[in-house]
């Protein structure tokens, strides 16, 4: 098994060392310049988008534009945002921040122009739902010769649902629980308490997938607004305990992101490319841009004009990175956690840094595990809306291959997995996920740049209309009578 993990990180290094990389920030800033730096000029209307101005129920689609929006960041604000930037941050030094920054600038065009394709080619099923992603809009876009590429992108998309989006949180709801509680398994010993997590897990979010893709979008709206503000809450309330210490942190993600970082405490120092390539390697896996998973989300929108769902979808890189990932960096650099000797890392050690964070009630905080225990609550939402909204990632790749006679199937299997991964050592996982993370990339960002131009008409044709639409909010009910 240990060799086979070995293989798996040299392949997983080879991916997203520095091919998938380049490729990903290289097509997020052609489409940066492509789409006229939309991420700039189209923010204030994805937000007005968002606030639901234009939203009209007999529009064509299952959600609203902030239930797809929530339904894509259930699924993108993730464990990556608590031990990702951790790992970031402990290998490339405070500068990775910033680059995780500048992926989520580039990484917002790249959303709006897969997410307005996934709006455009999708397709209405029997049931009455519609269904659409990267698969459909490189059949429908690209022509039927290209349906093999389609293919592989919803047969890699399926399986990395059971990794990245399934046993991998059960893994880590499990450890982070198991890890408050202070237990370890005896060696050779079975996981029960992990298994019993698990189970639970199993059956709520079974709960939540068996209503489908509405269900998933009432749930989704309701909880990413909640752990999204308990967690940033959290970590302003530290930064507040450490004012004195914020000024210095920032400095640092932006003097480090140049030059590097040098050796200091139990830092290893890190060099200007090393800085980039973590922070850019995260930053991608935090906000999945360019990855074609969104997409599949954003297609559910009510709307009439494939591009607004595009506007709605550029914010999720400016909350999840730029936003989330960055109180979780700021608290770790503040913290000096990331100087500290050790192995520590991942989620281990941003709750290391929310302790040393909490040193002004230091007595109270150390008595309870504040903590570890505002990580552990925020790893446990964040994984959970993670495996919610990758189940119907999965689930709309499966019924693309099988049909829709499959999809039930899927979910119970799914839930099956889910029980399954709490109980299991996770880094094979992690590792297999990313791979499949990756070849879900290639064939979208292929789709991406070819495809580029169609997204260029639509958006130039919607501008136009931009002023009558917001004519039209002024009125309740106008837009449904007049589009």
């Amino acid at each position: 098994m240990e060799e086979l993990n070995q293989l798996v990180i040299k392949v997983d290094d080879f991916l997203w060392g520095y091919l998938l990389v380049f490729l990903l920030v290289g097509v997020g800033i052609f489409l940066t310049i492509r789409m006229r730096g939309i991420q700039v000029f189209g923010f204030r209307h994805g937000v007005r988008l968002t606030r639901g101005k234009y939203d009209c129920d007999q529009h064509a689609g299952d959600l609203s534009h902030f239930q797809a929006l929530a339904t894509a960041l259930s699924a993108t604000v993730g464990v990556g945002n608590i031990a990702g930037v951790a790992i970031a941050i402990r290998h490339g030094g405070p500068g990775a921040l910033f680059w995780m920054w500048v992926t989520a600038a580039v990484g917002m065009a790249t959303k709006f122009t897969c997410c307005t394709l996934a709006v455009k080619y999708r397709v209405q099923n029997p049931d009455g739902t519609v269904s659409g992603g990267p698969m459909y809009y490189i059949e429908r876009g690209l022509g039927p010769q290209w349906k093999w590429l389609a293919v592989a992108f919803a047969f890699f998309g399926a399986t990395a649902s059971f990794g990245v989006g399934c046993m991998a949180q059960a893994g880590e709801m499990a450890r982070a629980a198991l890890s408050l509680a202070k237990w370890e398994a005896p060696a050779g010993s079975f996981n029960y308490p992990g298994m019993i997590i698990g189970l639970a897990v199993a059956v709520l979010t079974g709960a939540v997938i068996i209503g489908g893709i509405k269900r998933i979008g009432k749930f989704a709206s309701l909880l990413v607004p909640f752990m999204s503000i308990f967690y940033i809450l959290a970590a302003l309330a530290i930064m507040a305990m450490n004012w004195n210490r914020l000024p210095g942190a920032v400095a640092l993600v932006f003097s480090d992101a140049f030059t590097g970082t040098a050796a200091t405490g139990g830092f290893m120092g890190s060099t200007f490319m090393l800085a980039m390539q973590w922070g850019v390697r995260r930053g991608l896996f935090s906000n999945e841009s360019g990855l074609g998973s969104a997409p599949i989300a954003h297609a559910t929108a009510r709307t009439p004009y494939p591009v607004r769902e595009g506007y709605v979808a550029l914010l999720e890189p400016f909350i999840d990175t730029i936003l989330i990932c960055s109180m979780t960096g700021i608290v770790i650099i503040l913290s000096g956690a990331w100087t500290e000797p050790g192995e520590i890392g991942g989620a281990d050690l941003t709750a290391h840094a929310f302790t040393i964070g909490l040193a002004p009630i230091h007595s109270f905080a150390e008595k309870i595990q504040l903590g570890r225990l505002l990580v552990t609550a925020g790893i446990t939402l964040f994984a959970f809306s993670t495996a919610i909204s990758w189940s119907y990632y999965g689930d709309r790749c499966v019924s693309y291959l099988l049909g829709l006679k499959a999809v039930t199937a899927y979910r119970f299997v799914f839930c099956f997995f889910l029980a399954i991964g709490a109980t299991i050592k996770i880094d094979l996982v992690w590792n297999l996920s990313d791979i499949m993370n990756g070849m879900m990339a290639l064939p979208n960002l292929i789709a991406l740049v070819l495809l580029s131009g169609v997204v260029w008409r639509e958006l130039s044709e919607y501008r136009t209309k931009i002023p009558e639409f917001d004519r039209l909010a002024a009125s309740p009910g106008a837009e449904c009578k007049g589009n």
